[in-house]
């Protein structure tokens, strides 16, 4: 099924459908349970879908994937800052080297557009790989012990504690290398200018595997900081016309319902199952992106 495209006024125009307003709700309450649990705002799923299945051009599915990136963040961040699984600390400080990159990305995006859009799919699909290999080979580390504070981090305090809901324990942990992880927020925020997902891909591993915080608190911190990068790199896309209200208020509206069910998922599911399922996730849509890029169909 395809979006019919025309051009109005030297733009791209979208022809939606009922039923495809319908299938995208439903897709997007998959997708807000997804980015609630993993903290990467849902974008993995609704960008593929976007651009596989409804044929959507790739700059208005990004556009609209920015829009619910920030409808996620807003549904599920009050949660788990009730919950003391956001460091709303090191999310903030973080969140100055994402929202640079994600302004850089949008305004770099509009060079992969067209004939390059392949670019955009293989490089997507590499990123997930990327994650999905570390987050496989790490899987056993849920809670890092024996980290010492760096000076950034002491001096801000960014260390926390919180009470995992899987088995009943006060888990206290410490930050570390929160220099390399705010160079690494930068490349987050480019990667969600660019493709629309928020950015959390990259910076759950990195919280994760860098900064040695566990992987539920990196995942609740990362949908803390999605929504102001996702609105960073969305007000570039609104601006040059590519969020189509008809693409955007369906996946609102089912991210929000979605996200609601993946905030409990998180607080009960054992760290080790978070991981692995996270990895098969990103593992699946990465081998669909890269097929895209290459041209090539599955079946």
């Amino acid at each position: 099924m395809t979006l019919p495209a025309g051009l109005s006024q030297g733009r791209p125009l979208l022809l939606v459908t009922p039923e495809q307003v319908l299938e995208i709700f439903l897709v997007s309450i998959a997708a807000g349970v997804i980015g609630a649990l993993f903290g990467l705002g849902g974008g993995i799923l609704i960008i593929p879908f976007l651009t596989l299945v409804e044929g959507v051009p790739v700059q208005f599915a990004i556009g609209a994937s920015l829009v619910s990136v920030v409808a996620t963040s807003s549904a599920s961040a009050a949660t788990y800052v009730q919950d003391h699984l956001t460091n709303l600390r090191l999310g903030m400080f973080l969140e100055t080297g994402t929202v640079a990159g994600a302004l850089t990305g949008a305004y770099v995006a509009i060079y992969f557009q067209g004939p390059n859009e392949w670019i955009l799919f293989i490089l997507f699909g590499a990123m997930l790989l990327y994650a999905a290999a570390v987050m496989i080979s790490e899987r056993r580390i849920d809670f890092p012990s024996g980290v010492t504070p760096d000076r950034v981090a002491r001096t801000l305090k960014l260390g926390g504690e919180y009470t995992d809901e899987s088995t009943g324990k006060v888990v206290k942990y410490e930050v570390t290398r929160t220099p390399q992880t705010l160079s690494i927020s930068y490349l987050a925020g480019i990667v969600s200018g660019l493709l629309g997902v928020g950015g959390g891909v990259i910076k759950v591993p990195t919280m994760n595997l860098v900064s040695r915080i566990p992987v539920k608190v990196a995942s609740a911190t990362s949908n803390f900081m999605i929504g102001v990068t996702a609105a960073a790199s969305a007000s570039v896309y609104f601006l040059r016309g590519e969020v189509h209200p008809l693409l955007a208020a369906p996946l609102m509206i089912g991210v929000v319902a979605g996200a609601a069910v993946g905030t409990r998922l998180l607080r009960r599911t054992p760290p080790t199952r978070v991981k692995v399922l996270f990895a098969v996730l990103l593992a699946f849509v990465a081998l669909n992106m890269i097929l895209r890029g290459l041209n090539v169909r599955l079946g």
